[in-house]
């Protein structure tokens, strides 16, 4: 071979280790990657299943309960316009409770079930993740919307 054979050979290979190296650092980057989604988005079908991501909002009053094992809790999150049940196995927060913003990441399965490997509770009675608070001030004012809409039927029907 000649030397330009084998510049060229060389130039080709290192493109193609570069190549390779970029393209597994993008898959590690990707499947490490999370994504935050309200529980509308969920009854939207918006979020992934069977794919790790983050589910926001406030646990609904009178929805958290324990199985016989003592450590698994059942509970639902809501965004006050839909709710996703959620089971966790493990020792919550103490901040967690019932009215209180939280945030779990985990896995949505076919069946609607969002099974946590992580919860989250806020940290002081101000703060909730910038996420869990767009989304239920998102909820609320489509919440509003709706009701302006109903009410604005209704008067027209009657006039």
């Amino acid at each position: 071979m000649d030397t330009k054979t084998k510049k060229i050979i060389l130039i080709g290979a290192g493109i193609a280790v570069i190549g390779t190296g970029v393209t597994l650092a993008l898959q590690a980057f990707n499947e490490n990657l999370v994504f935050f989604f309200s529980p509308s988005q969920v009854a939207a079908k918006e979020a992934p299943v069977d794919r790790m991501f983050r589910l926001g909002g406030v646990v609904e009053p009178g929805s958290v309960h324990r199985l016989e094992d003592g450590v698994t809790v059942c509970f639902e999150i809501t965004d006050t316009a839909k709710n996703v049940p959620v089971q966790y196995h493990g020792v919550l927060p103490d901040l967690f409770s019932e009215g209180q913003g939280v945030v779990a990441q985990g896995k949505l399965d076919k069946n609607g079930l969002f099974t946590a490997s992580q919860v989250l509770a806020k940290h002081d009675e101000n703060y909730m993740p910038p996420e869990a608070a767009k989304a239920l001030e998102d909820a609320h004012n489509a919440g509003v919307k709706a009701a302006q809409q109903a009410r604005a039927e209704g008067y027209s029907k009657k006039y």
